[in-house]
């Protein structure tokens, strides 16, 4: 076998006769980043955190408003609790979910780093393009 790169989440690699193969990342856990992300891919889940934003709100209210049944919004109100954005407590037989107390501050600077290295490749591609209109002028 051939590797062909190494990197952070495994290696490519080119074995002899039967094509390309990926060796994909092997055992790689789910870091806070990426709990984050997954959990608000969803716009169940975002409208969960914004009516949250609102105030405390028991998980059949939350079912109610967003026409789920309690097992659905369960499931949901889980994968927020998993990345530290919702916390739930249980009063008899209520239970009612808050904010985490966990910010968004490791989330938004990967957002910002990132947003910064797209506008500064949107850039140098604008002054690319700026010279060729430049040079296709001048002939």
């Amino acid at each position: 076998m051939t590797g062909l790169g190494q990197g952070k989440f495994g290696t490519l690699a080119l074995p002899s006769a039967a094509g390309y193969t990926l060796n994909y990342m092997v055992q790689y856990g789910s870091p806070p980043l990426d709990l984050t992300f997954a959990a608000l891919s969803d716009a169940t889940r975002r409208g969960i955190i914004d009516q949250l934003g609102r105030g405390d709100a028991s998980i059949t209210s939350l079912a109610d408003k967003f026409h789920m049944t309690l097992t659905g919004m369960k499931k949901h109100v889980e994968v927020l609790e998993r990345a530290g954005l919702v916390v739930t407590q249980k009063v008899g037989r209520v239970r009612t979910c808050k904010l985490g107390k966990r910010g968004l501050e490791a989330e938004a600077e990967w957002i910002e780093a990132h947003r910064k290295l797209f506008e500064a490749r949107f850039e140098a591609l604008d002054e690319i393009i700026s010279e060729m209109k430049q040079e296709g002028s001048d002939d």
